[in-house]
């Protein structure tokens, strides 16, 4: 269901997003970072590490070195080395390989690397060449995709990934656009959001507790790997008690609606 609106319709930029897995004391937790309150999207609020495709993740020398996987597009290709630049960005996790296929060791990442694409003075297509590295875009699995609304002045078309967090290497926000981080429970981010304690905006809220039915990495994993992406964009209803985000009840979400305004403040 779209609205009608005299407005012109702004364009979905295409980003991607990682949820970064591991297996916790207590079962599967997943890495999210806390968005600067002087952010113009998603401000304060708990997300997944990500952003926007640019063009350095279509550059030749980036394209060169990416794992290949099952059902590889040149979309894809483009969307999953964008996701491993942004969360390498926002995180410090690189999920990338030398060229024998030995992944890389947290002791070989230089800060000169994730600070110099945070300051725009290195590309990804820098950082391949000089590590000599291949992007691991095989261990990512394809989570979700959701478009933004039609009436909402910014619009991403953001493709969800699932990442396993490398055990030598430690995560940790950038301090720019994210000023807090943790390594979290599915279950537990549910309940911060129903207690009002954090900030979940309805798109991560719904993949959270999508992720929350997996009680470890492989298990989500293996379920996702089962599961069909559909493209979801979500709209609005106006009913007697207030407006609600929708999503269709057959998109695979046990939460398809949400009181605008509910969400935690």
């Amino acid at each position: 269901m779209t609205q009608t609106t005299d407005k012109p319709i702004a364009k979905a930029v295409a980003a991607a997003t990682i949820m970064l897995l591991r297996d916790g004391p207590q079962g599967l937790e997943v890495f999210m970072v806390v968005r600067h309150h002087q952010i113009d999207f998603a401000s304060g609020a708990l997300v997944f590490p990500g952003g926007k495709v640019d063009p350095q993740d279509s550059d030749e020398r980036v394209v060169s070195r990416l794992a290949a996987y099952e059902k590889q597009t040149v979309e894809q290709s483009v969307l999953r080395a964008a996701a491993i630049r942004e969360v390498f960005e926002e995180s410090g996790i690189l999920l990338a390989r030398r060229r024998s296929g030995t992944p890389i060791a947290a002791a070989e990442i230089p800060d000169a690397w994730r600070d110099g694409l945070n300051a725009q003075s290195l590309t990804l297509g820098d950082l391949v060449d000089e590590g000599d590295l291949h992007l691991a875009c095989d261990d990512l699995a394809h989570f979700a995709h959701w478009i933004t609304p039609e009436m909402m002045p910014k619009r991403f078309d953001t493709h969800f990934y699932l990442a396993r967090g490398p055990h030598d290497q430690v995560a940790g926000h950038d301090g720019h656009e994210n000023v807090d981080s943790v390594w979290i429970r599915p279950q537990q981010v549910v309940e911060d959001a129903a207690n009002k304690t954090r900030t979940v905006i309805f798109p991560t809220l719904c993949n959270v507790i999508r992720l929350a039915q997996y009680d470890s990495v492989e298990a989500a994993f293996a379920g996702t790997q089962q599961s069909q992406v559909v493209p979801i964009t979500p709209w609005m209803e106006k009913r007697d008690d207030g407006r609600y985000v929708c999503i269709p009840k057959d998109a695979g979400y046990t939460l398809t609606e949400q009181k605008s305004g509910d969400r935690p403040a």
